[in-house]
């Protein structure tokens, strides 16, 4: 006699069938391979159509019957039709599969089609401002169906929360897990106004910052810059005493720009004020030479064209611009 627990016990299979992993168990390429029959009316045409043999798409119709545990279709010497479970089973299947290849031709499209959709984009609150945001104009009018969303943050980026798909970063990349492409050199110059370096006068070495109105620059981790100088062919940091301290960039500028201190400052800020005097270069031979500014993603593998063509675009205009002030204000060490 049947207890009441060996009864539930093989009920249960069936109340508690999971469908998920019974379609995951079924193959693909055999649901593939069947529509292709189903469409063409023979093995033949279907393994053309599918770029493979007859007998691998026998195979595969063979495997799926077997999987469901149903004949899809009579088979005789002439002909080849669907039997009532197989009619069923296609009517249910073709949409999905449709679907599933539109799916595919979108994502081929976006990698190997006219450039289209959204780029989300990070960068250095600073160089974004002042070199990212004004180039923009330009991209969205070369790839009109390109739409992009730019994010300024001084802190670091995180990728996959934020969505990001490119970011500009400066300084020095040490993080393996990104690819980080240099786009041109960060030089970090120190800089005062004329009328500064009238009343003070400037440093004649890294020491004399001692005895200067040092304006600096706080950093998104709340550290205070460091600034660097190379000297003998060695990297030493400086914590100045600063008079004034900003959390932006662009208001140390312009302190400095005042008259009120001195800064040291990247060559993107301060590049067009030393070419038309209204800032002064100080200790230039000790600039460092290790800095760049990078363009930052993900990985190299599997690129959408929208990604490609902005990193193309960026690349080439940034390093277009005339950034670099060093070699024109660089005086040899005494």
């Amino acid at each position: 006699m049947t207890t009441p627990s060996t009864a539930f016990s093989v009920a249960q299979p069936t109340q508690g069938r999971n469908s998920l992993a019974e379609s995951f168990a079924i193959s693909y390429a055999g649901v593939t391979a069947f529509i292709a029959v189903a469409a063409e009316g023979n093995f033949a045409k279907a393994g053309d159509r599918l770029g493979i043999g007859r007998s691998a798409v026998s195979r595969s119709v063979q495997k799926l019957e077997d999987q469901l545990g149903t004949r899809l279709f009579v088979r005789t010497t002439r002909n080849t039709s669907l039997t009532a479970e197989g009619q069923r089973f296609y009517e249910q299947c073709r949409p999905g599969v449709e679907r599933i290849v539109q799916a595919l031709d979108s994502m081929r499209e976006l990698r190997e089609g006219p450039p289209a959709g959204e780029l989300h984009v990070c960068s250095t609150v600073g160089f974004g401002r002042k070199v990212v945001a004004p180039l923009l104009r330009g991209f969205c009018d070369t790839y009109p169906d390109v739409s992009v969303e730019l994010v300024l943050d001084d802190g670091p980026t995180d990728f996959s929360a934020d969505r990001i798909d490119v970011s500009f970063r400066n300084g020095r990349m040490e993080d393996s897990q990104i690819i980080a492409k240099k786009i041109i050199p960060m030089q970090m110059l120190l800089c005062a106004s004329p009328a500064y370096a009238a009343t003070y006068g400037l440093p004649a070495s890294v020491e004399d910052l001692a005895k200067h109105k040092c304006v600096n620059f706080r950093l998104a981790s709340g550290r205070a810059f460091e600034w660097e100088f190379k000297i003998g062919g060695r990297l030493h940091k400086v914590s100045p005493p600063a008079r004034l301290t900003f959390n932006d960039a662009d208001l140390v500028l312009q302190t400095v720009l005042e008259g009120q201190g001195i800064a040291q400052m990247a060559g993107y800020q301060v590049c067009e004020h030393l070419r038309d005097g209204t800032l002064v270069a100080c200790l230039p031979q000790y600039a460092p030479e290790d800095r760049g500014h990078y363009l930052c993603f993900l990985s190299r593998q599997h690129l959408p064209v929208r990604m490609r063509v902005f990193i193309d675009y960026m690349t080439e205009h940034i390093r277009a611009l005339d950034l670099q002030t060093l070699d024109s204000v660089l005086t040899p060490a005494t």
